[in-house]
């Protein structure tokens, strides 16, 4: 059987214990769940900052290796064209290149602005109606 903080029955307890109790369980709840919620996000952003280490190394090695690609490029296209003709191709058609993906990149960031989390909105809307509801009864 279920007793509220000053050892009574729920059933034999005053409006304003049931109040209290109800109010100080509540409190404790969220305090509970905020803690469990700042834990997990520590976990996450440790796992997201090595990631994003990873990521940064990843990104400085393959510009190197874009750099030795173009190089090849450039050489190759030198065997049947003066040198500055093969840099010239090469340059225009990494200029193409980088101007797609900024139109690309551009649309696909206009798609995702505001960045709104609307389905955490949605329940928050959703909790509030529920506890009016249980709140009118």
């Amino acid at each position: 059987m279920s007793h509220i903080e000053n050892g009574r029955a729920p059933e034999t307890a005053s409006v304003a214990e049931l109040v209290g109790t109800t109010t100080e369980q509540l409190s404790r709840l969220v305090r509970e769940e905020a803690k469990l919620a700042v834990v997990e996000a520590q976990g996450k952003a440790k796992r997201l900052g090595a990631g994003a280490g990873m990521l940064g190394a990843a990104a400085v090695l393959g510009l190197a290796v874009l750099g030795a690609l173009v190089a090849a490029a450039i050489t190759a296209l030198a065997l049947v064209l003066p040198v500055w003709a093969s840099a010239l191709i090469v340059a225009a058609a990494l200029a193409v290149a980088a101007g797609v993906l900024g139109l690309l990149g551009r649309t696909s960031i206009r798609k995702g602005s505001p960045p709104i989390p609307e389905q955490a909105a949605a329940n928050v809307r959703e909790d509030v109606a529920v506890i009016k509801e249980r709140a009118q009864r």
